[in-house]
């Protein structure tokens, strides 16, 4: 594990013996700047929670990483979840893309902090967001509402800037970024099928009990995080079942 649904009370999986469970990174904001390069770094060894002033400038990432085992990833959770002794955050990730009506049930019995949330269009690498959700499903369908017209805003953008250039490649690169967000835009207004992960806290038991309903496909324990703010959760994406990589981006333009 290294604080998007929503994303798992997933079938369980064979039980050989698990592999040693990837470990949080702490990265400074100095290296956080840079995306590129936080993908291209590896687990390390677990550290204790920042504690303190300790904390400024540090990031803890709760999740999974490209390139990541995803069996290896949900096997891992299991065995910190059984050795889970006190209240803590976690990360929930659903085994599909569920809308913001399923969410109470699924996640009734814990304190919600956020949802992760994403439109999953075919072969389209959609802006995966984090939306501050404690009323469910009501935070969760106006984070969505603020979300549509913030689409809006890009997709008109990207028309305008398509209008004002001659060269043929970038225009097309511009018309598709204006389908995709004006896509975008209409599904959260809709009030899609797009939370896939969700941010919870709650005791031992009931983090236990969340694990093994249907829908869940992996909770992760995070003991660690103390502060949301200083987090970057990760998780899974539904449709992929072997390693964890980025949205697949595959459309020819």
């Amino acid at each position: 594990m290294t604080v998007d649904p929503l994303p798992a009370g997933v079938e369980p999986l064979p039980e050989p013996v698990a592999p040693p469970r990837p470990a949080r990174w702490l990265v400074t904001a100095a290296v956080l700047a840079v995306g590129a390069v936080l993908l291209a770094v590896g687990w390390a060894a677990r550290r204790p929670a920042p504690v303190g002033d300790r904390t400024v400038g540090q990031v803890t990432r709760v999740g999974v990483l490209p390139g990541d085992s995803l069996p290896g990833y949900a096997t891992g959770t299991r065995a910190e979840l059984a050795a889970l002794t006190a209240g803590a955050y976690a990360l929930v990730s659903f085994d599909r893309y569920l809308a913001p009506d399923r969410l109470p049930a699924l996640l009734a019995d814990v304190e919600v902090a956020a949802v992760v949330v994403r439109v999953p269009l075919p072969d389209r690498q959609t802006e995966v967001v984090r939306l501050p959700a404690q009323l469910l499903p009501q935070d969760v369908l106006a984070g969505m509402a603020g979300l549509a017209d913030r689409k809006d805003r890009e997709a008109a953008d990207q028309r305008t800037r398509a209008a004002g250039t001659a060269d043929p490649t970038t225009r097309r690169g511009y018309e598709t970024g204006a389908q995709v967000a004006g896509r975008e835009a209409a599904d959260y207004r809709s009030a899609c099928a797009c939370v896939y992960a969700a941010v919870v806290r709650a005791g031992p038991p009931a983090l236990r009990t969340l694990a093994g309903r249907a829908g869940v496909r992996v909770l992760d324990p995070a003991p660690e995080v103390t502060r949301l703010d200083r987090t970057v959760f990760l998780p899974p994406l539904p449709e992929q079942r072997d390693v964890a990589r980025p949205p697949a981006d595959t459309t020819v333009r």
